[in-house]
């Protein structure tokens, strides 16, 4: 049985990550989960988050994803992510500063606020600011 699998994480602007892996945590809409090498097939649609690879000899790294999907095979598992963000790409006053309006959106009674983009911009967010305190 393999220790890892190839992992290839692309947003519209890069290839944000390519190489091998030995875990992969994702947030997807049906909740969380956790990849291993000779993972089922599978693919979903992602949800914002926070996620983390698991490579070979060395701490996880973190990163943002906001959205997209995936496929993953018996030796690999591709992501292709809307806005994917590294720690030192995340500017924290700004993410603090969404969080701050979508949940004045949220918390606005008025008819004119759309809830599902104000959640969404929540969880944005939420998943830089975790992100960007790792």
């Amino acid at each position: 049985m393999a220790d890892t699998f190839h992992l290839k994480i692309t947003s519209p602007d890069r290839v944000f990550y390519e190489g091998d892996v030995k875990m992969v945590e994702i947030n997807t809409t049906e909740g969380q989960i956790g990849v291993l090498p000779n993972h089922i097939p599978l693919t979903s649609v992602l949800a914002p988050g926070v996620c983390y690879l698991h490579i070979p000899d060395g701490d996880p790294l973190v990163c943002a994803i906001h959205g997209g999907f995936f496929e993953i095979l018996q030796d690999s598992m591709t992501i292709l992510a809307e806005v994917c963000e590294w720690p030192d790409e995340i500017d924290v006053k700004r993410a603090e500063e969404a969080r701050i309006r979508a949940e004045r959106r949220l918390s606005d009674k008025s008819d004119g606020t759309d809830i599902a983009r104000a959640i969404l911009a929540l969880k944005r967010s939420a998943a830089r600011i975790e992100t960007a305190r790792k």
